[in-house]
């Protein structure tokens, strides 16, 4: 049972009726559920307001994929705000459990949250497995209780949860059911988390967590005070270059998917290959010096990106 404490009115506060006090109100379980097209809208208005740059990716996606887009795009947004936005790990869990209640709902046919009402159709039409869902609270729920990793092993293990759900997710969407092309996705959404995490350090320090292997630090002779102090020494600067150096092949291993799935898709998948390997690149031309100077594609940079993937969609081909 989850424990309780009780205010001077003598409504009893819980863990998870904390957590949601702190995250937008929106997000809340209503007590009944929306219409399917009241939760459509939910999600499409999530995506417009939240996050900058999902926008730019639904201009190469067919039109009759945006939707459904929107509605993974929806849950996998405020996922990850349950586990990263409360502030409070008891809370989290809390919350990341009774959205699982809802995931399982959703499954069952009697879902009450509009994103989860949205996600069913999607589900029903894709025949999307539950655990490319559920794989993402794993990560989100070790996330408040493991804040250091020993090995690089450790951390593509962590990968397995918190990213490469996601490219399944989007091979599902375009009719893609098969090991091969999910392996391969899973090496460019392994990419792009590390790509993350290597740009991210002092912001997620500031969350208390540290993904840099904990023996790369020692060999490198590289403390956490160095971090939080944001001293960006030649030690640590050295050993950025050999965890970008680490993450370059990952992309490349997950080339091979763009000549296996169709057009649009290969759109998509070289916009973020491409924007994770910038990520890199940023890194390196501020000779990986990342504490305290997030780096950052710049805007001319970016308009490439999006100019050289419209190119190829117009062209038909990859540039």
């Amino acid at each position: 049972m989850t424990p309780a404490t009780s205010t001077d009115s003598g409504i009893a506060i819980t863990p998870a009726s904390a957590g949601w006090s702190r995250l937008p109100a929106e997000y809340a379980i209503p007590e009944s559920a929306p219409s399917l097209e009241e939760a459509q809208e939910y999600c499409r208005r999530l995506a417009r307001t939240h996050y900058e740059n999902f926008s730019v990716a639904t201009w190469f996606l067919p039109r009759h994929l945006r939707q459904d887009f929107l509605n993974v795009y929806a849950y996998c947004r405020i996922s990850d705000d349950l586990g990263d936005e409360v502030g409070d790990p008891t809370a989290a869990l809390a919350l990341l459990d009774e959205w699982q209640s809802q995931l399982d709902a959703c499954y069952e046919g009697a879902p009450r949250h509009p994103v989860f009402v949205a996600l069913a159709e999607t589900v029903r039409k894709f025949e999307i497995p539950k655990h490319e869902f559920s794989d993402l609270l794993i990560a989100f729920r070790q996330d408040q209780t493991v804040t250091r990793f020993e090995t690089f092993d450790n951390v593509l293990a962590y990968c397995r949860y918190s990213a490469n759900p996601v490219g399944h997710l989007v091979l599902y969407l375009c009719g893609y059911h098969d090991a091969e092309r999910q392996q391969l996705s899973d090496y460019t959404c392994t990419a792009l988390q590390l790509a993350n995490f290597w740009q991210d350090v002092s912001v997620d320090y500031g969350k208390g967590r540290i993904y840099l292997p904990l023996e790369d630090l020692r060999h490198f002779s590289v403390t956490e005070e160095v971090i939080r102090q944001n001293r960006n020494t030649p030690a640590f600067c050295e050993m950025m270059k050999v965890e970008v150096a680490r993450a370059r092949p990952w992309f490349e291993r997950g080339l091979p998917l763009v000549s296996k799935v169709d057009r649009e898709l290969t759109v998509d998948i070289e916009l973020f290959s491409r924007g994770g390997q910038e990520i890199l690149n940023a890194i390196e031309r501020q000779g990986f010096a990342v504490l305290g100077r997030r780096p950052v594609i710049s805007k001319p940079r970016k308009l490439a990106l999006v100019a050289r993937a419209a190119l190829g969609k117009l062209l038909g081909k990859s540039v």
